[in-house]
């Protein structure tokens, strides 16, 4: 039987091209999809793929008619969570996609995942490269203590810092805070040029043209330093598989869980 999947973001720049691999698939089953620019139309004719059948709506709750097994969200933080907590609320295991939710938007879904004992698998990027970097820094964490961040991405970006770097933070803040040599209360000049501390991370976002998605973590000691860094290229391409693995697997899980390291062998 193939996984029923709703997508709220269907004809977006990471939305159409994951839309256009299910499309490949037998065991998943585009039934609806959500995008206000293209409502009422059927998908297919809007992304020139004629095997996507589904008709297009305005709101999730209109999509929420079709009978559905995973909700994908992949819109803007701005009603992202309102949609995940709607897709909970009729049922649904769900996959986020979608960056800028903060650490209390996380508090809230995992609340109404455990009530409802729905799997929900969080993703801030779904590209390999950045679940090694996130699995990397948190092993270099624990040797060195300190490191600090830097999120780039193009100027149009309006989230700060990216999904990639609220998780990576995330995940550094269960292993230790980072040291300060000189403590920001301490600093002479502008402090605001330091960058902002979050969950005990300099994090510094670069947004200009040019730019996709990268993040970098600096670590260094005395005499040495580490540097890992994720670059994306200009394609969604990097994020259909991990997504698609995310469709697979949500439905093993209970609850909130942040990272696609949750549903690999790592």
């Amino acid at each position: 039987m193939s996984i029923r999947v709703i997508l709220a973001g269907a004809t977006g720049w990471a939305g159409s091209a994951l839309a256009r691999a299910i499309a490949k698939y037998s065991d998943i089953d585009l039934v609806s999809a959500v995008s206000r620019s293209h409502a009422g139309r059927i998908l297919g004719d809007v992304l020139g793929e004629p095997l996507l059948d589904c008709l297009v709506y305005t709101t999730v709750q209109e999509a929420f008619t079709h009978p559905c097994d995973v909700f994908f969200e992949f819109t803007k933080p701005d009603v992202a969570k309102s949609n995940v907590l709607a897709a909970l609320e009729h049922g649904m295991h769900v996959v986020i996609g979608t960056s800028g939710l903060t650490d209390a938007d996380y508090a809230e879904i995992a609340a109404a995942a455990e009530e409802r004992q729905k799997g929900v698998l969080a993703v801030g990027n779904f590209a390999l490269t950045v679940v090694l970097l996130q699995k990397f820094a948190e092993i270099a964490a624990k040797y060195i203590p300190q490191w600090e961040i830097i999120d780039y991405a193009s100027d149009h970006k309006r989230d700060a810092p990216s999904g990639t770097v609220r998780e990576l933070v995330y995940r550094l803040s269960n292993v230790r805070p980072s040291e300060l040599t000189v403590l920001l209360e301490q600093t002479q000049g502008v402090v605001e040029t330091r960058g902002a501390r979050m969950n005990g991370s300099q994090v510094h976002s670069i947004r200009l043209p040019g730019h996709t998605i990268s993040a970098e973590i600096i670590f260094g000691m005395l005499d040495q330093k580490l540097t890992i860094r994720h670059d994306s290229g200009s394609s969604a391409q990097p994020y259909v598989d991990g997504a698609l693995l995310a469709i697979r697997k949500v439905n093993t899980l209970v609850g909130l869980h942040r990272g696609l390291d949750n549903v690999l062998d790592l």
